[in-house]
Order: structure tokens, then sequence, then C-alpha cells
């Protein structure tokens, strides 16, 4: 099965126990840009990308469903 941005960045998430405002707080945009990350109506900016990847301490690869860790 294969695995989508927005699907590994709700499950990031969820797993930290954050809401997506608390999130879109630390990574320092609006609310509703993120929901649409998470809802894949948009894709993040490479560097927001790299952002979220280290803020999660997971590769780009991993958020992309390229690898599974």
């Amino acid at each position: 099965m294969k695995i989508f941005l927005g699907q590994r960045l709700k499950e990031l998430r969820e797993s930290k126990g954050l809401t997506q405002k608390q999130l879109s707080e630390k990574l320092n945009i609006h609310s509703v840009t993120y929901l649409h990350y998470e809802k894949e109506q948009r894709e993040p900016p490479l560097s927001l990308l790299a952002d979220i990847a280290k803020f999660y301490d997971v590769s780009v690869d991993y958020l992309l469903g390229l690898t599974d860790y």
C-alpha cells in the first residue's frame, strides 16, 4: 500500500499529541495552510518539508513514503 505525504504528516502529528494549530505555530505557518498539506490539497515547499523532517527526526524520504523509516 502506498503511503502519501498527508497521511504521514497526520500520523506523525498525532503521535506527538499535537493539534494542527499547535504544529502550524511550531512551523510558523498558518493553520489552514497546514490543513491543506494533510488533506493533500497543497504540497509544502522543499524548505518546509526539510523543517518538518527535522522536527520529527525523520527523513524527507520517509515523509514522502519512499522509505519506511
